[in-house]
C-alpha cells in the first residue's frame, strides 16, 4: 500500500514538513521510510529501514536542505524488505535525475524489464518502482515532463508516484486511478502532494482536490500547479482502501471514512443480527463499524480489548511469523467486560485467518460466553496485484475454506460478513467508482496468472541474462 508524499515550499525547508506529513501516513507502510530533496538543481535522498520517526529524525533533517521533496514509508508489495528496496529510489541518468515515490504494483514488470537497455543489470534493487525509476531517468526525452508522457503509457497496474527531478514535483495516478493522491495547498503559498488528506490536516494545509486518474499535476513552475493528462481515465479506487487502509479521519470521494465505516456496521447489523450482550471492536480499525453495529442493534458497546499503540498494523507485517507475534503484544484483553458475556466482535476484515484466530482464543481465555464475529467487509476470495500484499489464492481463508470452516477454524460461535450491496450502501456512490476484484475476481486491468505476477519477479530473474529477451 504505501504512502507517498510530495511538498514543494518556495522560501522554507521541504523536508521536515514531508516528515511531518509522513507521519500521518505511517499506518500505510511501516518497513521502511525515506525522503528526497532538492535545492533546485541538485538532489539528495535519506532513507532508511525503520519507521518514520526513527528514519527521519532531528540528526537527519537538518542536513536535507532544498524546497522540493519526495517521501514515502514502505509496505512491500514487490521485492523484499532490505535497504535496497527502500524508497524514494533515486537514478541519476544521462538526461536527468529522478526519485521515485511510488504506491501500487505494475503488473506487466516482466516486459519492461525485457525492454529496458541492460536488462537486470541495470537495475540496484527489486522492485518495481526501481524499474520504473530506470526507465524515466535513461529516456532520452527533453525534460521530465515528457519523459513521464513517453514511460508512461507502456506501464500497466497500479500506481500513485510522486516523481521529482532537481526542479519539479509531478503528482501522477494511473488510469484507474486504483490507488489515492489528493493536492493540496500549504500556508505560504506551498502545494503538498499525498496519499491522505489526513497527512494535510497535520501540516495545516487545504484540500483542494484528487489527482485524477491518468492525471498528472506538475508542482514548481510559475503559475501554480499545472495539469498534464497522459490517459483517458475511468476511477476504479481500491475499495480496501475505504473499508480498511485510509485512516478513518481522512476523505476519499467526498466521503468521510469513519462516517462511511460506521455506516457499514449499521449495514452489518440489518443483515446479521446475534443475540449478544455487548457489541465490541477490534481495535482500531473495527472500531466505527462496531459504533454503527450497536447504534443498528441497540446493544450496549464497549471496548474489550486495549491495542498497544506502539505495536504496527499486524496484517501488513512482511511475514506470517511476525504477524502472529504481533497479535500477542498487540492486544490485552478487558477481562471484567468480557468475562461471562455473550460478545459480537466487529472486525472490518479476515484476510489470511490467523490474526482472528488469535483475538478469538484471547477472548475465550478472558472468559467470554460466546463470541459472533462480525465482518464489514465482504470474504476476500482474490488476491490483489494492485498493491496489497496477497498475491497467492491459498494465503486467503475464504478462497480455501467454506463460511462455516473459516468459522469454525477461528473458533467463533457464529461468523456473518457485509455483502457488496451493503459496502456499496454506506458509501453511496455507484459500484463502478470501485475496484472489488479481491471480493468479485473482476480485475479492471488484466493480470497474467503466472510467476510474473509475484511479489519477487525482479528477484528470480538476478541469475538471467544482462540483456532479457
Amino acid at each position: 500500500m504505501c504512502g507517498v508524499l510530495g511538498v514543494f515550499s518556495p522560501g522554507h525547508e521541504a523536508a521536515p514538513l514531508a516528515a511531518l506529513g509522513l507521519f500521518a501516513l505511517q499506518h500505510r507502510g511501516q518497513e521502511s521510510a525515506g525522503v528526497a530533496v532538492s535545492d533546485g538543481h541538485d538532489v539528495m535522498v535519506y532513507k532508511d529501514l525503520g519507521l518514520v520517526a526513527q528514519v527521519l529524525d532531528e540528526r537527519r533533517l537538518p542536513s536535507l536542505r532544498g524546497h522540493l521533496a519526495s517521501a514515502h514509508c514502505r509496505y512491500s508489495t514487490t521485492g523484499s524488505t532490505s535497504w535496497e528496496n527502500s524508497q524514494p529510489t533515486f537514478r541519476i541518468g544521462p538526461h536527468r535525475p529522478v526519485a521515485v515515490s511510488h504506491n501500487g504494483n505494475l503488473v506487466n514488470t516482466r516486459q519492461l524489464l525485457a525492454d529496458l537497455p541492460g536488462g537486470r543489470g541495470r537495475l540496484t534493487a527489486t522492485t518495481d518502482t526501481e524499474l520504473l525509476t530506470a526507465m524515466l531517468a535513461e529516456e532520452p526525452a527533453g525534460d521530465l515532463v515528457e519523459a513521464l508522457l513517453r514511460v508512461l503509457p507502456r506501464t500497466e497496474g497500479a500506481y500513485a508516484l510522486v516523481v521529482m527531478d532537481g526542479q519539479r514535483l509531478v503528482g501522477i495516478r494511473d488510469p484507474h486511478g486504483f490507488r489515492p493522491l489528493v493536492l493540496g495547498r500549504l500556508p505560504d503559498d506551498g502545494w503538498v502532494l499525498a496519499s491522505e488528506t489526513a497527512a494535510l490536516d497535520v501540516l495545516g494545509g487545504e484540500y483542494v482536490r484528487d489527482v485524477a486518474p491518468g492525471e498528472m499535476v506538475v508542482l514548481g513552475e510559475a503559475g501554480g500547479p499545472r495539469s498534464v493528462r497522459f490517459a483517458e481515465g475511468h476511477e476504479n479506487l481500491c475499495v480496501f482502501e475505504l473499508i480498511y487502509f485510509a485512516r478513518p479521519d481522512s476523505y476519499m470521494l467526498g466521503r468521510n471514512l469513519y462516517e462511511a465505516r460506521r455506516r457499514m456496521g449499521e449495514a452489518l447489523a440489518r443483515e446479521a443480527p446475534a443475540q449478544a450482550d455487548i457489541v465490541m471492536p477490534v481495535p482500531e480499525t473495527g472500531a466505527p463499524a462496531a459504533a454503527g453495529y450497536a447504534e443498528a442493534s441497540g446493544l450496549p458497546y464497549r471496548e474489550g480489548m486495549v491495542k498497544n499503540r506502539y505495536a504496527g498494523r499486524t496484517f501488513i507485517q512482511p511475514s506470517q511469523a511476525l504477524r502472529q507475534r504481533g497479535v500477542n503484544v498487540k492486544l490485552n484483553p478487558l477481562r471484567e467486560q468480557i468475562r461471562g458475556r455473550r460478545l459480537v466482535v466487529v472486525d472490518d476484515s479476515i484476510v489470511r485467518g490467523t490474526t482472528t484466530k488469535q483475538i478469538v482464543s484471547l477472548l475465550r481465555r478472558a472468559g467470554a460466553r460466546e463470541v459472533h464475529l462480525r465482518i464489514s467487509a465482504p470474504p476476500i476470495f482474490n488476491p490483489c496485484f494492485y498493491g496489497i500484499d496477497t498475491q497467492i489464492e491459498t494465503e486467503l481463508i475464504a478462497a480455501t475454506h467454506s463460511l462455516d470452516q473459516i468459522r469454525d477454524y477461528v473458533g467463533a460461535d457464529s461468523l456473518a460478513y457485509l455483502s457488496i450491496e451493503g459496502v456499496l450502501g454506506a458509501l453511496q456512490l455507484p459500484r463502478e467508482r470501485f475496484c472489488f476484484a479481491c471480493f468479485d475476481g473482476r480485475y479492471p486491468v488484466p493480470v497474467p496468472y503466472d510467476v510474473a505476477s509475484h511479489k519477487f519477479v525482479l528477484e528470480d530473474t538476478r541469475d538471467e541474462p544482462l540483456a532479457v529477451r
